[in-house]
C-alpha cells in the first residue's frame, strides 16, 4: 500500500507540470485508476509490478503529448521499478 500511494503522489506531482487547462482531467483519471485498483491482491507482485509499470509507462505518454521533458519522470521510475 505505501509504494502505491508513493507511485499516485508522484504521479500527481507530474500532473502539475502539465498545462494548467489539462490538469483537471488527468488527476481524475489518476485518482479513478488508482482506486478501480485498489482491490488487487497485495501478495501478488507481478500484478502490482505490472500496474506500477503501466503507471509509469502511461506518465511518459502524457508528458510527451504535451512536450514535457520526460525526465520529469525520474522519480516516477525510481519508485514504480524499485
Amino acid at each position: 500500500m505505501e509504494k502505491a500511494l508513493r507511485v499516485y503522489g508522484e504521479v500527481l506531482r507530474l500532473v502539475r507540470r502539465l498545462p494548467k487547462e489539462t490538469r483537471p482531467y488527468y488527476a481524475q483519471y489518476a485518482r479513478e485508476n488508482f482506486v478501480n485498483y485498489r482491490e488487487v491482491d497485495a501478495g501478488d507482485t507481478n500484478a502490482l509490478d505490472e500496474l506500477f509499470h503501466r503507471a509509469y509507462n502511461h506518465s511518459i505518454w502524457v508528458l510527451n503529448k504535451y512536450s514535457v521533458d520526460q525526465s520529469a519522470a525520474d522519480k516516477l521510475k525510481e519508485v514504480c521499478y524499485d
